[in-house]
């Protein structure tokens, strides 16, 4: 035992290896600094809201799978840390969803995902009013600095229940889909 430990005081150190540190560490600090801070703001909850009437709601479709529940599973999947307030209304029209925004859209809201739906036409109101009520609740939303996304596109017919007017559990999956990245555009910070 002694002779080993005679052996291993006979092993030559050589001192550190000397190489440009800066060369190598700042850059390594700086990377990690941008992922700290991507971190970071992933890690803040975001606040949504969907506002809506009944495909919003999510008639017609098991309740975990209307496309605001399944955009809040896409983004928890990707990191983010969202809640979402459903303030979706069977038979709501924009008069009503006008009538209600400052009730059901907190002053802590991030994104507002804004589905007008078809009631307006369906309940004797004109495209003239539905394109007003619109126009007067992403300008409130917009004044209380709260990012608005209006989902008003028509779906392919195939997406659409027999009804032809709620959507289908792959409707709600395809809007989720087409919604996720201009949410996470919403909720990122803008890059420097």
């Amino acid at each position: 035992m002694a002779g080993a430990c005679a052996n291993h005081s006979k092993i030559k150190r050589s001192g550190p290896i000397k190489f440009a540190r800066r060369q190598f560490i700042t850059p390594i600090l700086a990377a990690l600094f941008i992922l700290a801070a991507q971190v970071a703001a992933r890690a803040e909850t975001v606040n949504i809201v969907a506002l809506g009437a009944s495909n919003t709601w999510g008639w017609g479709v098991a309740r975990h799978r209307g496309y605001p529940e399944q955009l809040v599973a896409m983004l928890r999947a990707r990191g983010y840390d969202v809640h979402l307030k459903n303030a979706g209304v069977i038979g709501d029209t924009t008069s009503g969803m006008l009538r209600r925004i400052r009730k059901v859209v907190p002053d802590d809201t991030q994104v507002v995902i804004f589905q007008p739906g078809s009631n307006d036409l369906r309940f004797f109101g004109t495209k003239e009013q539905r394109a007003t009520n619109i126009a007067a609740i992403v300008s409130e939303l917009n004044a209380r600095n709260i990012k608005v996304i209006v989902f008003d596109w028509e779906m392919p017919a195939h997406y659409y229940q027999l009804d032809r007017i709620h959507f289908t559990t792959e409707g709600h999956t395809e809007i989720a889909s087409r919604l996720l990245p201009q949410v996470i555009s919403a909720i990122e910070p803008p890059e420097r």
